[in-house]
């Protein structure tokens, strides 16, 4: 629940606070907007650690060594008084931006400048609304946020300059403000603001554009989320409009829960190890113990005794624990999921994964290696900052991480994480098959064409043109993964925005991957119903495997579609569109880039590097 001071103002998903509405955010409630603050103004102590070590280890390498822990926002319960000190439980906001305008006068004026006055209502929060209480045109009128902002690719945040911009410049003159509309439409140039003193007016069409930037002010460097201002900002704002999605972007980071050991003891000490790590001795671990029972989060430990778990803590901290925990150390994330996934299933009674080797299907026996039903898994997400006006991938390059905005002040101690249980299907395919189909001329020529997109795309940004190129194998891949998402969606009845992917694919390295996960996951502890687990037998993947390759052939934006070419518009799919291979953005990895269908069967503009031939 969000709150302003002490009054409720509205609710949003605990999961909306990573994706959507996370600190720096805007939260366009019924009848005002806010701004969700940074983790510094948050209550600690509401929100629930997560556990999970891998992914605690990658946020450590990115934020630094000080990051303690992973929480889960505050959630707070449906059943208390609305005016209770419980039912303010939440996530701290502040209205923003602070410009309001009354919808019958169009007057103008911050929130704080006593023109407007906020009526709360506890009972039902998103009822909660700004008033201008004196208004000319009648006793009692709604005060509206003023939908325009600045914004730059710094990640600063900052109210619209009205007093600026109608006047073209600094000014003496303190006159009212007033919003009024011209003509028919709500186009910008139908949108103006007059000082009531001076009479001076402006369209808010001179607000964009080249024009926009030469009227427009330098940026303040403001974070409205931390309350300060940063020196030194040599970006030029824009403007922007409230509720646009480029005025907030999360860098995350996610990591599948795999098995780290071999045994209970060993595997309880790696997910725990956080808690674990600081006991001097054998007594204040049974402390910590004690503390971990009542947490409810390692059933294994009900069968385990002080000392057993004291024995492998000195075993850890002495360098001699056999734990497959090498894996939090390195970079790639996804390598020790690979590794996890390609292994022959055992009996495991951990409680967040579990999968089942199962026969490929006839048909697809001669490309694919192998498939594993995953019957149980849990998938852990943190936020790590976020960028404005650009996206992460733009951001995220050579010297352009400070790009990204902080969620504290400070160096953060900890970072909103979430959880989400499911269950999915996971496809290997034959190595050495990969390896002939990657060595085709065609396949070469449409792994240049996408190249070339990929440079050009990188260039216009200023981006070094030939970094984080994914390869023509990620491009096959994520291909496939996408059609299967759009297929499954249709078999198994849950909504394609809520299947997700995870594609492994490297050619180059020592021990190569290629293959893909696709899975769904839901924020509670139940997780999913096995639908999506039963498309992976056998009998019913090759026949939705069939399913999707024959839907793909042909597109119904062909020819347009399969004779695109990224090279000349600088984008980064080919033969790909709405129509044929995107999904929802929450599904893909990739924000939908990287496609090309004619990977992965004939179309009318390539037939010959297709991986599936005519399958």
């Amino acid at each position: 629940m969000t709150k302003f001071t002490t009054a409720p103002v509205g609710t949003v998903r605990p999961s909306q606070l990573l994706w959507t509405y996370g600190p720096g955010a805007l939260v366009d409630l019924p009848n005002l907007s806010v701004v969700t603050m940074g983790l510094d103004q948050w209550r600690e102590s509401t929100c629930e650690v997560v556990d999970e070590p891998r992914l605690l280890a990658a946020v450590r390498r990115t934020l630094g060594p000080q990051v303690e822990r992973l929480r889960k926002p505050p959630v707070a319960d449906d059943d208390v008084d609305p005016l209770s000190a419980e039912a303010h439980q939440g996530v701290p906001v502040r209205p923003f931006p602070r410009w309001l305008r009354c919808v019958r006068c169009g007057l103008l004026g911050e929130f704080d400048s006593g023109l407007f006055d906020l009526d709360a209502d506890a009972f039902r929060p998103e009822r909660s609304s700004f008033v201008h209480t004196n208004c000319e045109k009648g006793k009692r009128s709604d005060a509206v946020p003023a939908r325009f902002l600045l914004a730059c690719e710094n990640g600063h945040l900052d109210d619209f300059p009205w007093h600026w911009f109608v006047h073209g410049g600094p000014s003496d003159c303190g006159g009212t403000l007033r919003f009024f509309e011209r003509g028919a439409s709500l186009q910008t140039e139908n949108l103006w603001v007059r000082c009531d003193t001076c009479e001076a007016a402006k369209s808010l069409a001179h607000a964009f554009g080249e024009e926009g930037r030469r009227a427009l002010p330098a940026c303040r460097g403001r974070h409205p989320h931390l309350d300060r201002y940063e020196d030194g900002c040599e970006a030029r704002p824009r403007a922007v409009v409230l509720g646009a999605t480029n005025t907030w972007f999360p860098v995350t980071l996610s990591a599948l829960a795999i098995p780290l050991a071999e045994d209970k003891l060993g595997q309880f000490v790696e997910d725990a190890w956080e808690d674990l790590k600081d006991a001097e001795d054998a007594s204040e671990l049974r402390g910590v113990l004690k503390t971990l029972r009542k947490r409810g989060h390692f059933p294994a430990l009900d069968a385990l005794t002080t000392e057993e778990v004291w024995d492998a803590v000195e075993r850890k901290r002495s360098g001699a624990s056999t734990a497959t925990s090498d894996a939090a150390s390195t970079e790639d994330m996804k390598r020790p999921e690979w590794t996890v996934l390609t292994a022959a299933p055992a009996a495991s009674s951990w409680p967040h994964f579990l999968s089942e080797r199962v026969d490929v299907p006839t048909a697809f026996a001669s490309t694919i290696a192998s498939v594993s039903l995953v019957k149980r898994l849990r998938e852990v997400n943190a936020l790590l900052g976020f960028t404005r006006v650009d996206s992460p991938e733009e951001v995220l390059d050579v010297g352009a991480r400070d790009r990204v905005a902080s969620l504290t002040a400070a160096r953060p101690r900890w970072v909103p994480a979430s959880e989400v249980h499911g269950e999915g299907v996971f496809v290997r395919f034959d190595e050495a098959e990969l390896r002939r189909w990657e060595a085709r001329p065609a396949v070469r020529e449409r792994d240049e064409r996408l190249r070339r997109g990929h440079r050009g795309w990188r260039a216009s940004r200023d981006l070094p043109p030939d970094a984080h190129y994914p390869g023509v194998r990620y491009a096959m891949l994520h291909s496939l993964a996408h059609l299967l998402i759009r297929e499954f969606a249709l078999e198994c009845g849950y909504g394609a925005a809520s299947i997700r992917e995870r594609v492994y694919a490297d050619a180059d390295a020592a021990s190569p991957m290629g293959g893909f996960l696709l899975y769904t996951a839901a924020a509670d502890a139940d997780g999913t119903l096995g639908g999506l687990v039963e498309l992976g037998k056998p009998e019913n993947l090759g026949r939705v495997l069939a399913q999707a390759l024959r839907r793909a052939r042909v597109c119904s934006s062909d020819p347009l579609c399969s004779e695109h070419d990224p090279g000349q518009d600088r984008s980064l799919h080919a033969a790909a569109c709405h129509a044929c291979e995107f999904v929802a953005e929450t599904s893909c990895e990739r924000g939908n880039r990287y496609l090309d269908r004619a990977l992965l069967v004939p179309t009318f503009e390539c037939v010959d590097a297709a991986f599936f031939g005519r399958a």
